[in-house]
């Protein structure tokens, strides 16, 4: 057992508290990581808040993680002590009928119990003053020991910057594929993006990569607009500076909607939105953003009937095990921006400042 710090979450609604917390060693299949960096995400922020229909109470959270393999329990064969890995909130097993078919990432052999905050013997490898704490997406990265399934970790290159490639643990990864794998953007297309915030300046990276020859970016806070341009977007707009709703400025702007819209925020409104800025007979939406809980998406059904597509997607289309190294290839070979998204670093105490800083949109 390894007594190491963590950021547990007693309960929804307040800070992450600083404890000490035992990690239980490996079983079966499993694997206990000694993470090195890891990001914080909108999405630990919306279980932490209560929204979450999954979250469970105690938990460590954190799910865009990096570190070094400490150990492996029994039948471990993919890693070994000393790798350099990503945790993966969405595994890839290779067996389930999800991961035998080309058309989807969503690996859903240990889906259940991750749900629950467990691994996939039904019980957790942490604890804290004598109670079991949950784990969170099946990562927990915010713990400075954690342990994972051997199918939820991806092998790297070890001499990648591992606080930089945390970001392909979710982020970066969500947005660039939503481009290239989801939408499938084509060159000389124009594309809309409804969020700037991480996902949507990857989607921005992943809509440049694809050869889009126009990318829109919409966002409330304009502080974020030259970020976007640096990104690759040719223009930026806020909603709040129209008459009229933005999927109308849009379609006047590129001559009766967008190829391409993209929605990273998790707003239903605005879902609809980017659905209605497509362009009539080909246009496609995809919804990248976690809505609340319980909430329902609407539009006219004739929206759809002329041609328009909604889809959505997970962590980008992405086989995980299979694509998380390449992708730390890739920006090693400088194809792909990783970089330019960190705008602090903090220490591991200063989490709860870490998430003070986003929710102010720095």
């Amino acid at each position: 057992v390894i007594k190491c710090k963590a950021a547990v979450a007693w309960e929804a609604g307040k800070p992450l508290s600083f404890e000490e917390v035992e990690v239980a060693p490996p079983k079966a299949h499993e694997v206990r990581i000694k993470i090195v960096a890891s990001a914080v995400c909108h999405t630990d922020a919306y279980t932490l808040s209560g929204a979450d229909p999954e979250g469970c109470f105690p938990v460590i959270l954190g799910h865009e993680g990096a570190g070094i393999v400490e150990s492996v329990g029994e039948g471990v064969t993919k890693v070994k002590p000393g790798d350099t890995v990503i945790p993966l909130y969405i595994p890839q097993c290779g067996e389930c009928k999800f991961c035998k078919n080309p058309k989807t990432n969503l690996c859903q052999k240990i889906r259940i119990t991750q749900g629950k905050g467990l691994m996939p013997d039904g019980t957790s490898r942490f604890t804290c003053k004598g109670k079991q704490i949950y784990h969170f997406m099946g990562t927990s990265t915010f713990s400075e020991y954690t342990v994972v399934a051997d199918i939820s970790v991806a092998k790297i290159d070890a001499a990648a910057a591992l606080d930089k490639v945390c970001l392909l643990g979710c982020g970066v990864s969500t947005g660039y594929g939503a481009a290239l794998n989801t939408a499938k953007v084509e060159p000389g297309s124009t594309c809309a993006v409804f969020g700037l915030g991480a996902v949507g300046l990857a989607v921005i990276m992943g809509c440049k990569t694809a050869g889009a020859a126009r990318i829109i970016g919409i966002d409330l806070n304009k502080d974020k607009f030259a970020k976007a341009k640096e990104f690759g977007a040719a223009e930026c707009i806020s909603p709040q500076d129209f008459k009229k709703p933005i999927q109308e400025v849009l379609m006047e702007m590129t001559d009766g909607g967008v190829d391409y819209s993209f929605e990273c925020i998790g707003n239903v409104g605005v879902m609809r939105a980017a659905l209605e800025a497509c362009h009539k007979g080909w246009g496609v939406s995809v919804i990248v953003g976690v809505a609340g809980a319980g909430q329902e998406i609407s539009t006219r059904p004739f929206q759809l009937v002329t041609g328009r597509t909604w889809k959505g997607t997970a962590f980008g289309g992405w086989k995980s095990v299979d694509n998380v190294p390449k992708l730390v290839n890739d920006y090693m070979a400088k194809k792909i921006k990783v970089d330019e998204f960190v705008t602090h670093t903090l220490p591991f105490d200063k989490i709860n400042e870490a998430f003070e800083l986003m929710h102010a949109g720095k």
